[in-house]
């Protein structure tokens, strides 16, 4: 690993350990964890690693490969603003494990990204795995719901997205060869292993040259739409109703939605659309990997990523011709934006005997269509893999 390399470059000593979180991908479920949907997910074998040593003195010193900036802070005087930089994830971090356990010790660390940024969960693997070297170096233990929930809270009240958890579960619950299907309402989930029977497949990730950053997109906005949705709905239906923020799509039957959905405005009843018809999805996307029918689960996530450009309504031009491109290719199951779908990449479940007339086609057409994106564009096979260990 190059952040090994690059600490022991650095710093004149090899790295006391390396903390490792996988990225995810999320076949079925997208844009509806923040409203406490269903999901879906794998954990695949690419990552963040962190190289990384004890410092007695409490500062956390870390160096990433990915950007230029040197980010240091105490563990116990973590500036309680974000300090608008790749940085701040780590920062909230580090205040929500200080909240609930001492601590004294700081770390030297170098990141790594084994893929392109965007699209994977880059955010919370980092989070996590720098958690995981922060509890090692403090000799904590916490739970794995305890380190999604620190990762989540980071991302919620110090970056300020509203994402769900839905990026965390995969990385911290994830098992090689199962898919995940978790229920964000009560944080029960399931690891359903791959049937004997079922088709084999590949993961692929198709990068699009161009990176993003949910602080910086119209996420939030999409959040809240959907929050507007479920509070009207209730006032429409005479249920009762409290604060905005504690305010979610799951709060509300599909009766309910069937019912007054028409008095909703266009982008409201959009944004609901896609939670009911996704959740739905989950549902019957569980019950097809159950059985071994890839097939199935692959048109569905064909039609998640379907929802997503016309009811989420997200996806940038380079993405939206990734999809389509994927739609009307040999050997793809299925597959959808991966992520929030603001530009990042798209993921996809394929039959291993089309892989390469796969790659060559997709990259060949998106190519034709955005030529300046030649070296940046990518694509990586990939394969599932167990979640972070801690």
């Amino acid at each position: 690993m190059h952040c090994s390399e690059q600490y022991k470059h650095i710093y004149n000593r090899d790295p006391s350990a390396v903390a490792f979180c996988p990225y995810r991908i999320c076949p079925l479920g997208a844009h509806s964890d923040h409203n406490l949907g269903k999901i879906t997910g794998l954990a695949i074998d690419k990552g963040i690693h962190i190289a990384y040593g004890p410092k007695q003195n409490g500062v956390v010193e870390l160096i990433s490969l990915q950007f230029e900036k040197r980010a240091q802070w105490y563990v116990s005087f973590t500036p309680e603003e974000k300090q608008n930089d790749w940085a701040d994830y780590l920062r909230g971090a580090t205040i929500e494990l200080n909240k609930r356990y001492r601590l004294s010790v700081g770390l030297s660390g170098v990141i790594e990204g084994t893929l392109p940024i965007g699209g994977l969960s880059s955010s919370a693997a980092v989070t996590i795995a720098f958690l995981i070297a922060l509890c090692r170096v403090n000799h904590i233990h916490p739970t794995a719901h305890e380190i999604i929930m620190m990762a989540l809270t980071a991302e919620n009240r110090y970056v300020g997205v509203s994402c769900g958890k839905l990026d965390q579960s995969c990385e911290v619950y994830s098992q090689k060869d199962h898919l995940l299907y978790l229920d964000t309402k009560d944080d029960s989930f399931e690891l359903i292993p791959q049937n004997r029977n079922m088709k084999p497949y590949e993961i692929l990730i198709l990068f699009s040259g161009i990176e993003r950053s949910l602080a910086g997109t119209r996420f939030n906005q999409r959040v809240d739409e959907m929050k507007s949705a479920a509070y009207a709905l209730k006032a429409f239906a005479g249920m009762e109703y409290g604060k905005f923020s504690e305010t979610y799509m799951r709060d509300v039957p599909r009766e309910v939605y069937e019912q007054y959905k028409t008095r909703l405005p266009e982008n409201w009843r959009k944004r609901a659309e896609h939670w009911y018809t996704e959740f739905d999805r989950v549902e019957a996307g569980a019950a097809a990997w159950r059985r071994g029918d890839i097939e199935e689960f692959g048109r569905l996530s064909f039609e998640s990523g379907r929802s997503s450009i016309y009811n989420w309504e997200t996806g940038s031009p380079e993405l939206k011709k990734l999809y389509e491109i994927m739609t009307r290719t040999d050997g793809i199951y299925g597959g959808r934006f991966s992520g929030a779908g603001f530009k990042g990449c798209c993921m996809a479940l394929i039959d291993p005997a089309f892989e390469e007339s796969i790659i060559e086609k997709v990259t060949r057409e998106y190519l034709a269509e955005f030529p300046a994106l030649e070296g940046k564009y990518s694509a990586h096979i990939c394969h599932s893999t167990d979640g972070a260990g801690f």
